[in-house]
């Protein structure tokens, strides 16, 4: 399932009070301690955006991280803005490693982290990284809670870190600029199960697209047909997730926020 986008911000507070602008709830995640990140968080049911930021750079950089994490991504961006990376939720982080290597694939992990929430309680959590032989984009990494999924999403809607947004917001699907769209689709689904769909064209991204249903949010590429966004994305920061989609009732907008593009449409 699809477990969170990380979008990679310098100050979360700012982005929170943008997104309720929006319509959009987002609230204080808690501080990953020793690792010199922070976070805040949306919530769509399970899945939801982190707000990723750091309290100390040069811990960030001085912390061994496991090759293909996720902060080891944020570093070597040299702390950009933007979107960075996603996660997927399983239940068997162990047969997931299996699974993965199998396929050819070089693991790092599982390993076991933890968060401590604004109120000094204590998140956590293990991770599994995925490297490609043949390099390029960065893989989702695998993430598997404590909790659960019934109990964490009570424990979540009882501490108001779920909660309605005034748009009335679900999170649809995340979208990446790829290069080579059968090429990178073929592996994606490949190597974690997932089912494409039908190919289509993007007239606002001026792009050839095609998705992998995920539960929980829809993975979509994009190679560029022409000048657009994707083929601007591509030139200027390579293969990578740069929008995410959400589906309202109510409204119809989009708009950029630390370096990346947030499309609400309406249902």
């Amino acid at each position: 399932m699809f477990d969170h986008l990380v979008h990679f911000v310098e100050e979360p507070e700012k982005a929170i009070a943008f997104l309720k602008e929006k319509g959009i709830a987002a609230v204080e995640g808690g501080v990953h301690e020793n690792r010199g990140t922070y976070n805040a968080v949306s919530y769509f049911d399970l899945s939801y955006i982190e707000l990723l930021s750091t309290y100390d750079k040069e811990l960030v950089r001085q912390t061994q991280h496991p090759k293909h994490s996720f902060l080891e991504t944020v570093a070597e961006e040299q702390f950009t803005e933007g979107f960075s990376r996603i996660a997927i939720r399983t239940t068997d982080i162990e047969g997931a490693a299996k699974h993965f290597k199998n396929k050819g694939l070089t693991i790092y992990g599982p390993e076991s982290f933890s968060r401590k929430r604004p109120d000094g309680s204590l998140v956590e959590w293990q991770l599994l990284y995925i490297g490609d032989p043949a390099g390029g984009m960065e893989l989702p990494f695998i993430i598997q809670w404590q909790e659960e999924d019934a109990e964490r999403k009570k424990e979540l809607i009882e501490r108001k870190v779920i909660q309605p947004h005034p748009s009335k917001a679900v999170l649809s699907h995340v979208t990446f600029a790829v290069r080579d769209l059968e090429k990178k689709i073929g592996q994606w689904a490949e190597w974690l199960k997932l089912e494409a769909g039908e190919v289509f064209i993007d007239e606002v991204l001026q792009a050839k697209c095609q998705s992998l249903e995920l539960q929980g949010g829809r993975l979509v590429f994009g190679s560029p047909i022409g000048e657009g966004i994707v083929a601007d994305v591509l030139r200027q920061r390579g293969e990578r997730p740069f929008q995410v989609a959400l589906s309202s009732p109510i409204k119809s907008e989009s708009f950029s926020l630390f370096g990346g593009i947030y499309q609400i449409e309406k249902i």
